[in-house]
């Protein structure tokens, strides 16, 4: 293949697109490289490389201070007639996924390209996060452009930490080589090399210095830019000004329409490479360059000129909201974000774009003392509902009692009512349980100065969930009634929390009802739409799960709440969630990913509020396991204390089972002694038999003598009983089953804990396994089996496979030994390794599982 015009080393990666087109089924391209690196053109050429019959859809991202919600997929698929055009012109979300599903589906191959997606907003990361997780079931080529340092803190991070697996290609630019230099500067002044250590091989930078005078390398793009820029005559050179405000390809409609006569004259910045006219659209040849001709403007002559395009938006029969509320931000038109500001932020909000709704009201409120009292109440109230979702709870709680001080003024009981409530739901979840339980017991007593049914609805749900978030199980009266209220007046998502809340207090007690109370919940408010409950109601869900170690069905809980909260934004959630896919990681196995998982999210979030005693306590008692005790301690201490503060009942669980396990590694028996005092002078409610069951377990090996509670799960039952086959076989924990296998008195059994927790990295507790195999006379560990033994499922040795065909034949310990000359005494020695090694109790057993093994 050859590269387009002064495309030089960019065959492989187009050629490497161009194989992606052969990947059976839907497959995902990431073409990254830092700004000017050249992504554009090779996606460009990689498009008109396209073979015949493949269909082909582009959009791209602008860099707008609050993005158009599926913009880049609405320009994607404008004039394509199909399905998704449809569907982006104002359906549902789930209309918009069903559309772009049908039209990328079926026998043809389509390339779906979304370039500068770290500029996306929320929702379309969220299709194309739906489409990834499809590509099995379409042929579909998804191509992402993005540059890797913009990244960090943006949506894109969660989708690209849900691309794995053969169906991604990476394509990564590389810089242009000295010899590429070479080859484009000849037959300049340039000098070559000079022009290679300035530019760092950019392509666009590269381009750019070329273009300016002879024999002149500038330091800083901007100054190639100018450079550029100083080849045009006055008047062209105006009207490239004003088309530098506008961060995006302008339709050529609007950009005659806001240039008027004076169009024509943008011919010349064509001629010159400065704009470029593709697809009806008119721009700059990069983003890179516009922010330079953008910068170098006075800030007077900037606003004047967002001024003229903010004119142009407002003339138009419906606003772009987006747009306009970028180029009023930048043209300081306060009239015109104070007219529009709320409406575009309710607008995000509602179409699930919670980021944007969050930009858009931190851009108005600094004005909205020029709103009417009760306006600007509302705006602050909303605005405080959008932090609470995007988990800044403090900041949620400040522009929250801004909002009650207004509702105070404006003497509006029902108002004020409901407002307080929403925000106790963030004092709550900031730390500030008694500062909630104030709000909602205040906002009780003004709803005795209304007859508002719905604000009684509201405030009997807020006081039965609170209670029952705080101390489980008391509520449960108090939550039916507000049921009952809150559906004589329409109040789908207070019917769903308390429906929600209930199961839960009844899953606290083991009532076999409380898992389909909390689904049952789930199902209606997803049903209704309401975002937030649903969230709520897959949090709960999982922790119930969890906490009843129904390992299979957390997987799919968490799978599916990730992805709706994750769609809609609603961080908050998407939090819990996370810390309890790190506790299945935990369970599973997979140690690395917990931690940084639990890393990324203590470190990217700022204002964890509560949800820090979740995640805290977790990543303390990974640390503690790995061997970092003195790290665990008061991560573990202060997750204590406040847990305790908090009344928050995931937190004291966490961090008692933690505590317990740090105190048996760290062979400190006064933290054990203290944990077992606060366990025993409290009754074990029936659904946390496995919970407290485990906890128990830990104290036990941390040497105090537990007696055992009614209800205790059987595996820690069997394992503290001594009846450690029983315990492995009733666990998927490969740490647990170290653990038990440890304290077998077995020698083989011990030996495989060590290699196990070696395997893990688990040093403390390998530490104490080795004492253990020298207090049975063991004072050398053997050799750890081969590679082949280790690839079998079970760690069967390629002798003891041959063993166990024989014996899943019915064969006898003499028979198979005959058959594979060996002695009775080295069978037997083979077969009771076999049902260690199976985890099964008699041959009978080991032959009813031994197929997949042979």
């Amino acid at each position: 293949m050859q590269p387009g015009p002064g495309l030089l080393e960019r065959d492989r990666p187009i050629a490497e697109l161009l194989a992606a087109l052969d990947h059976p089924g839907g497959s995902v391209a990431l073409v990254t490289g830092e700004a000017g690196i050249g992504k554009t053109s090779v996606v460009r050429s990689f498009l008109d490389h396209l073979p015949e019959g493949v269909r082909s859809f582009r959009g791209a991202c602008d860099d707008l201070l609050t993005p158009p919600v599926l913009g880049p997929l609405r320009e994607a698929f404008r004039g394509s007639g199909g399905a998704a055009e449809k569907a982006l012109s104002g359906g549902s979300l789930d209309v918009v996924l069903e559309g772009i599903t049908a039209d990328v589906s079926g026998s043809k191959l389509s390339v779906l390209v979304i370039e500068d997606v770290h500029w996306a907003d929320d929702v379309t990361i969220d299709v194309l996060r739906y489409l990834a997780r499809r590509l099995d079931r379409t042929r579909l080529l998804l191509v992402l452009s993005y540059r890797p340092d913009a990244v960090d803190r943006t949506s894109l991070r969660a989708l690209l930490g849900d691309l794995r697996g053969d169906r991604i290609i990476r394509v990564e630019l590389p810089p242009l080589s000295l010899a590429a230099v070479q080859s484009l500067a000849a037959g300049s002044a340039h000098d070559a090399d000079e022009l290679h250590h300035l530019t760092k091989g950019n392509p666009f930078y590269l381009t750019e210095t070329l273009a300016g005078p002879a024999g002149h390398v500038p330091v800083t793009v901007v100054d190639a830019v100018l450079a550029r820029l100083g080849s045009l005559s006055e008047p062209c050179l105006r009207l490239v000004e004003q088309l530098s405000v506008i961060p995006s390809q302008l339709p050529l409609a609007f950009a005659e329409d806001l240039l008027g006569k004076d169009f024509e004259r943008l011919a010349e910045a064509e001629q010159y490479g400065v704009l470029v006219l593709q697809d009806g659209a008119i721009g700059f040849r990069h983003e890179i360059a516009r922010r330079a001709a953008e910068q170098q403007l006075p800030e007077i002559r900037r606003r004047a000129l967002n001024k003229s395009v903010l004119k142009a938006l407002l003339s138009a029969d419906e606003p772009d909201l987006p747009r306009l509320i970028h180029h009023a931000a930048q043209a300081r038109d306060v009239d015109t974000l104070v007219a529009y500001g709320p409406a575009a932020a309710r607008a995000a909000s509602a179409a699930g774009s919670h980021q944007q709704a969050v930009t858009t009201f931190e851009t108005v409120t600094p004005y909205a003392d020029r709103l009417p009292p009760a306006e600007r109440a509302a705006l602050l109230d909303d605005y405080a509902w959008e932090l609470h979702i995007a988990h800044r709870f403090v900041d949620a709680v400040q522009v929250g009692e801004e909002a009650i001080k207004l509702r105070e003024e404006a003497g509006e009981p029902a108002a004020l009512a409901e407002t307080l409530l929403r925000v106790s739901r963030s004092q709550y979840l900031s730390g500030h349980t008694e500062h909630a339980m104030t709000g909602i017991t205040r906002a009780g007593r003004l709803a005795e100065t209304t007859d508002s049914k719905d604000v009684l609805a509201s405030i009997t749900a807020y006081q039965g969930i609170l209670i029952s978030e705080t101390r489980a199980g008391h509520a449960v009266e108090e939550l039916w009634r507000a049921r009952e209220l809150a559906l004589e007046v329409g109040r789908t998502d207070l019917a769903a929390l308390c429906l929600n809340y209930i199961g839960l207090s009844h899953a606290f007690d083991g009532k076999p009802d409380g898992l389909p109370l909390i689904r049952e919940s789930l199902q209606a408010a997803l049903e209704t739409g309401d975002h937030e409950s649903a969230a709520r109601a897959y949090t709960s869900l999982a922790f119930v799960l969890f906490r009843e170690y129904r390992l299979d069905e957390l997987a799919e809980c968490l799978e599916a709440g990730l992805q709706f909260t994750r769609k809609h934004g609603i961080w908050a959630h998407s939090y819990s969630l996370e810390v309890h896919q790190a506790q299945l990681d935990l369970r599973r196995g997979s140690w690395a990913d917990a931690a940084a998982r639990l890393r990324r999210l203590l470190d990217l979030n700022d204002d964890p509020g509560m949800y820090e005693v979740y995640s805290t306590p977790v990543l303390g008692r990974l640390l503690a396991r790995t061997g970092e005790l003195n790290a665990a301690d008061p991560m573990l201490a202060t997750s204590w204390r406040r847990a305790w503060a908090h009344e928050s009942l995931p937190g004291i669980l966490y961090t008692a089972v933690g505590g317990a396990e740090w105190a048996w590694l760290a062979g400190n028996s006064f933290v054990a002694e203290h944990l077992y005092k606060s366990a025993r002078d409290r009754p074990t409610p029936g659904g946390l038999g496995h919970f407290m069951g485990e906890l128990y377990y830990y104290l036990w090996l941390g040497g105090i003598d537990v007696e055992l509670f009614e209800g205790c799960a059987e595996v820690y039952r069997a394992a503290i009983a001594g009846d450690w086959q029983r315990a492995v076989a009733l666990t998927d924990d490969p740490y647990e089953k170290a653990l038990f296998k440890m304290g077998s008195g077995d020698i083989e059994a011990t030996t495989q804990a060590i290699w196990a927790l070696d395997e893990l990295g688990a040093r403390p507790a390998a530490a104490i396994a080795r004492a253990e195999l020298a207090k049975l006379g063991v004072k050398r560990l053997p050799r750890r089996p081969a590679a082949s033994t280790r690839g079998n499922p079970a760690g069967l040795t390629p002798r003891q496979v041959d063993v166990l065909r024989l014996l899943a034949d019915g064969k006898s310990n003499a028979e198979i030994a005959a058959e594979l000359v060996l002695s009775v005494r080295t069978v037997d020695h083979h077969v009771s390794a076999i049902l260690l090694k199976l985890e099964v109790p008699s041959r009978r057993a080991a032959a009813a599982v031994a197929g997949p093994l042979l």
